[in-house]
């Protein structure tokens, strides 16, 4: 199940949560003594055993081909628990499965309520120890940058003038960073949005086409002219190519997401490193960013977009073993700066490349119950990536305890999203603008 949920890079962490000390540390936090936190963590464990294993029976109690109906389920809600983009009809099966594949598990329903309980409840627990005492998450990270990394950090955001890039320049400028965005639009009116909010910052943008080697390296020079030091690269710009049939799309179609999903985050870290090795006694951090299709699962009318993000984390793996350990059979390279490269996932964001194409179905589920407002994504994921660890970490909005706990709101407590209604439409707050596709204006 935890291969299926999550993915492969996440069932390790997923099986260590659920079945040992950091089950033991998340479950024990606050005041709780010793013999009670054990007690807890092992009760926990057990319920949540008792919740999948729920799901498990109460299907094969079930019509004949609930099995498969399980299975589809399962690899849907693991796709959508790494989509940047949406994936129709997988998400769309498991939204419509019947109510009478979990019927015949009534008797375990008790343990399935009491899992998620018990994973909320450490979870929240864990977050407490995890924020400190008094401390807000801008806070913490603002200490942590002064004791572990640079005070003013030097950020770079591809596809910054709109979406989640856009609230991510945001919330670095908040923390007093000195930002440079590029976009393959002109994104002054991005720049000066950020202006008016940040009227101290240091905020610049430029036109660049990713997938446009001699662009890039134009974007290269901007940035080392504009703020000279760059400690974090991240590799934001990407698009889907519309939701369509594989055969149905246009060559030129599938080799523009090819040039700017893959080929551009190839060329940009590159570009990236070069110039990051040359910065003497830095240590500077590139982020590659991943959507549906990155562990494996199938992405129906994105196909193209799929492959392009699957082979990142190879892609960012490989590095992170040369820079490490060199490449066999040549000398070890010392450069005069540390690069380091992870991977981001910032999950489903509420952007043109999620709600293009969409349905009522999709924006029902998952998208009401698993997407987020950039700003909101943008506020959890910053903090991390500033106090980012080993070389090829990963940061993720969509956390494990995090999946886990929307599940349970709203399918055990039964709350309404916030975003999507009950026919499907997104619900548009008061006094803030809407694109046709939904969309809400961040400026």
């Amino acid at each position: 199940f935890f291969d299926q949920f999550c993915g492969a890079s996440r069932a390790s962490s997923l099986h260590s949560e659920f079945g040992s000390r950091r089950t033991l540390a998340m479950a024990g936090s606050g005041r709780r003594s010793s013999a009670a936190r054990t007690t807890f963590a092992v009760a926990g464990s057990a319920a949540a055993a008792c919740c999948l294993a729920g799901g498990a029976l109460s299907s094969g109690f079930a019509a004949p081909g609930a099995a498969g109906r399980l299975q589809q389920r399962s690899a849907a809600l693991d796709m959508a628990a790494s989509s940047a983009a949406p994936l129709p009809e997988a998400a769309a099966y498991a939204a419509a499965q019947p109510a009478a594949t979990i019927g015949a598990g009534a008797a375990l329903a008790a343990g399935a309520v009491a899992g998620l309980v018990g994973v909320a409840s450490a979870a929240r627990s864990g977050q407490r120890a995890r924020k400190g005492s008094g401390a807000s998450r801008g806070q913490r990270a603002k200490a942590v940058a002064m004791h572990g990394g640079p005070i003013v950090a030097g950020i770079v955001i591809t596809g910054g003038a709109a979406g989640v890039g856009w609230a991510y320049a945001d919330e670095f400028l908040k923390r007093g960073h000195r930002v440079v965005i590029c976009d393959i639009n002109d994104p002054t009116a991005a720049v000066n949005a950020l202006k008016a909010k940040h009227p101290n910052a240091s905020i610049y943008g430029t036109i660049c086409d990713v997938g446009d080697l001699q662009s890039i390296k134009k974007f290269v020079e901007f940035v080392k002219d504009k703020i000279r030091v760059v400690h974090y690269w991240i590799n934001n710009a990407g698009i889907n190519g519309g939701r369509k049939r594989f055969a149905e799309i246009s060559a030129e179609t599938i080799e523009a997401v090819v040039k700017v999903n893959l080929g551009g985050i190839l060329m940009c870290t590159h570009a990236a490193m070069v110039m990051m090795e040359q910065q003497h006694g830095v240590k500077s951090h590139i982020f590659n960013t991943v959507g549906s299709g990155v562990k494996g699962g199938g992405t129906p009318g994105y196909v193209a977009y799929g492959a392009t993000k699957r082979g990142l984390p190879q892609m960012t793996d490989s590095l992170v073993a040369e820079i490490e350990n060199g490449v066999q059979g040549y000398d070890k390279v010392e450069t005069l700066g540390k690069v380091n490269c992870h991977i981001l996932s910032p999950g489903m964001v509420f952007t043109d490349l999620l709600l293009n194409d969409s349905t009522p179905e999709l924006r029902k589920f998952p998208f009401g119950v698993l997407a987020a407002q950039p700003g909101e994504v943008a506020e959890d994921v910053v903090p991390k990536i500033l106090n980012v660890g080993k070389n090829g970490s990963s940061v993720e909005f969509l956390t494990t305890d995090k999946i886990l706990t929307k599940f349970f709101q709203r399918f055990i407590l039964g709350q309404k999203s916030e975003y999507i209604d009950d026919d499907g439409n997104v619900i548009q707050v008061p006094g803030a603008q809407y694109q046709d596709n939904g969309v809400r204006a961040l400026f």
